[in-house]
């Protein structure tokens, strides 16, 4: 199975937040219309409270919080893949410390972080930081074990024959086996990344009220709801759909990938059938 349908529906949302700005038919910041204004000509969701365009707002609302979101689940990635290489190729004690590491910070909600680290940092900068502390020990676990499977492949144990080190092996064999199990993983840290960036919009800490932004928008409209619904149902509708798009991408990419070894023994059987 080729990777290009698997990514359809992330490429397609990429698609979407970079080219929406430039679609929208009005200045997302500008005044346009009457606060609260029905959907009619020019407005196909009506307006906001302020009186500005809802489609506009919609469509340039995604890219400052996808935005954050990707570069806390790189951040949170690249921590838990390193961890996790390391306490699934060291020996014990390396391994039995990053473990109790990784279980102490599960033990501390990611949105109660969140909203800690949003009381001292800026918005952006607490996602980051509760994404990294509640991702990466996730990500440590699940490359620890494809790891320690990696470790008895042939192609494993040639390279340890050729008397190449760790970080060779490492960097150069097992890293590359496990790239679609790494790639549907990042995914999954992109939605909570995303989860966690809305959370603390709605709330009140995320991007400022001229800032188109998705979250904002519900938190801003939520008091005219009944008078125009559009105005809290398109951002709800936009957020769901990126959601839907990202964990459904993760969960393609993991069924996808063919990279995952097969036990030993099952090689051994393999050969002998």
């Amino acid at each position: 199975m080729t990777r290009a349908p698997l990514l359809a529906p992330i490429a397609a949302l990429a698609a979407a937040v970079v080219l929406g700005p430039w679609w929208a038919p009005h200045d997302p910041s500008s005044v346009v219309a009457a606060p609260w204004q029905a959907p009619g000509p020019g407005h196909p969701l009506g307006a906001d409270g302020l009186g500005r365009d809802v489609w506009s707002r919609v469509l340039a609302g995604g890219g400052r919080l996808l935005g954050t979101a990707a570069a806390a689940a790189v951040c949170a990635s690249a921590a838990g893949v390193a961890a996790g290489l390391t306490a699934g190729w060291a020996p014990g004690p390396v391994d039995r410390a990053l473990t109790a590491a990784a279980d102490l910070l599960l033990a501390v909600p990611s949105l109660l972080l969140a909203l800690v680290a949003a009381m001292a940092l800026p918005a952006h900068t607490a996602v980051v930081a509760a994404t990294v502390c509640g991702g990466a020990p996730l990500t440590l676990r699940v490359v620890r074990d494809a790891t320690r499977s990696l470790r008895g492949a042939g192609h494993v144990e040639a390279a340890l024959g050729r008397g190449e080190g760790p970080a060779a092996i490492l960097a150069g064999e097992v890293l590359p086996a496990m790239k679609g199990l790494i790639a549907a993983d990042f995914g999954l840290r992109v939605v909570v990344a995303l989860q966690i960036a809305s959370a603390l919009g709605v709330l009140g800490f995320g991007a400022p009220p001229s800032v188109p932004d998705w979250a904002l928008m519900l938190r801003e409209n939520m008091t005219g709801a009944a008078i125009n619904p559009w105005a809290v149902a398109a951002p709800a509708a936009a957020l769901g759909t990126a959601t839907v798009a990202l964990a459904l991408t993760a969960q393609l990419l993991r069924s996808g990938d063919r990279t995952r070894p097969r036990p030993r023994g099952a090689r051994k059987e393999a050969r002998d059938g």
